[in-house]
């Protein structure tokens, strides 16, 4: 077997003007590694590191993934957790936050933009909107053009080639960011509310050379959620495959984030996992004239289950429509809302009492946390999801019997979750005309509101 080399190196120069270069020393000799100094400032050394066949074994089932920096992530592998945490992982020298760069092909010519603002002044508002859809098309871009990866050169858009380089060019940052920055500029999200174009980051603070890294959400692989397609800038280049929750190393240390700066749009998928799955608000941004998106859809069948179908001419869909405002603000004057708290376009209070089943229905047939006019409150689809064990999930099960949507079931509906509910939930989906991510197997508001009705 071949003995695989590494090279072990310190950065080459960006820049030979004496500004970049007295900025970089300075850099370099005068923060802390925590801080993002590199640890061999004071001697800077390039060195061949052998690998033995003793110290990483490659092949065979049990392949070991080794850290992102070297490249030799290995598709097939799907392991991770605390064994994985175990392995030693090798220097990964951080680029710095810097401006944009001009000049191509990795040559980087006089800065083109300012530093990034301080983190008090990193709101939507100061920073470049995006959609998830131009997001991911971004990122698409650097897998087509096969991007190589380098802590020392910049591509022709201006942004360095490494992780954290990357993301800053697919959020359309105005400057280089390195991983201990980028936070700034996202809002923590759980994984479960992951959608495409939200990061995850693993940031190591006690030394941001070792593992640190940082990967684009593109999807969903299948229903499962254990695997998600991942772009990410790594050696030797820019690629995108699948990839395990949240990554081959350190997976229970990345942390999920999503753009300040995001608008409504298309989601950019283009795969599995459509809708959006957590019960968070999503922002006024998503919902008015002109929106198109999965929580458009989500809000109508919320309404419809509250008593707001005889709005809706056919089903909600993602196309902000008057309909959706007419149901919305019907809700809302059943609160006993009125004037602005009563325009027909949801705010966090509006979309907390739908999510949550709460508040009166519309025609106020029912108060908090009680049974709509036409079925049991939905009890939220964080119920619905593989691990949990409860009265819904029993209560789901023999109804979908009752209905004859059961025959997936070797035994008696239990309150454990299990891919048997999945698959009936399905069947019953698809009974109503449903495809793609509307026929999941995992019970919505509309899903659940039709089973009762």
């Amino acid at each position: 077997m071949s003995v695989p080399v590494f090279e072990e190196y310190e950065p080459a120069a960006d820049c030979g003007c004496p500004g970049c270069a007295r900025r970089r020393r300075e850099l370099a000799q005068g923060l802390p590694v925590r801080a993002g100094g590199h640890p061999s400032a004071h001697g800077a050394r390039r060195a061949l590191v052998l690998v033995t066949a003793a110290g990483v074994v490659l092949g065979g089932s049990g392949t070991a993934a080794v850290a992102e920096e070297l490249g030799l992530a290995v598709p097939g592998d799907s392991g991770s957790g605390p064994a994985a945490d175990t392995r030693p992982l090798p220097d990964t020298p951080q680029g710095y936050t810097g401006p944009l760069h001009g000049g191509t092909g990795g040559h980087p010519g006089p800065p083109s933009a300012g530093p990034t603002p301080p983190s008090s002044q990193v709101t939507a508002e100061t920073l470049r909107r995006s959609t998830r859809a131009e997001i991911i098309n971004r990122a698409k871009r650097w897998v087509s053009a096969q991007v190589p990866y380098s802590m020392s050169t910049y591509w022709s858009d201006g942004y360095r080639q490494d992780c954290s380089g990357y993301i800053s060019m697919a959020w359309n940052l105005s400057a280089n960011e390195w991983t201990g920055s980028l936070a700034r500029f996202g809002t923590r999200i759980d994984r479960t509310e992951l959608q495409p174009g939200d990061i995850l980051l693993f940031h190591n603070p006690d030394n941001p050379t070792r593992g640190s890294h940082v990967t684009i959400f593109g999807g969903w692989t299948d229903y499962t959620r254990t695997a998600y397609v991942a772009y990410e800038q790594t050696k030797p280049r820019t690629r995108k495959q699948s990839t395990p929750m949240a990554y081959w190393n350190n997976s229970d240390r990345y942390l999920a984030y999503r753009y300040k700066g995001l608008v409504a749009g298309g989601d950019g998928s283009g795969g599995v996992g459509g809708g959006p799955s957590s019960t968070a608000y999503p922002g006024a941004g998503y919902f008015g004239p002109g929106a198109n998106n999965a929580y458009v859809t989500r809000l109508g069948e919320m309404l419809v289950a509250r008593g707001g179908g005889r709005f809706y001419r056919e089903g909600p869909g993602p196309r902000w429509g008057e309909a959706d405002r007419r149901a919305t603000q019907a809700f809302q004057r059943a609160q006993g809302w009125t004037g602005r708290d009563a325009d027909g376009l949801p705010g966090r209070e509006t979309w907390r009492l739908l999510v949550a089943g709460k508040g009166r229905t519309i025609g106020g047939s029912s108060g908090s946390g009680g049974s709509t006019a036409t079925a049991p409150a939905f009890p939220g689809r964080a119920s619905f999801r593989p691990g949990q064990s409860n009265a819904y999930v029993e209560k789901l099960g023999k109804q979908l019997v009752k209905k004859g949507f059961g025959k997936h079931y070797t035994s008696g509906p239990g309150p454990r979750w299990t891919e048997a509910d999945r698959r009936n939930v399905e069947a019953f989906q698809r009974a109503q005309g449903w495809r793609g991510a509307a026929a999941d197997g995992y019970p919505g508001p509309e899903t659940w509101r039709r089973l009762f009705r």
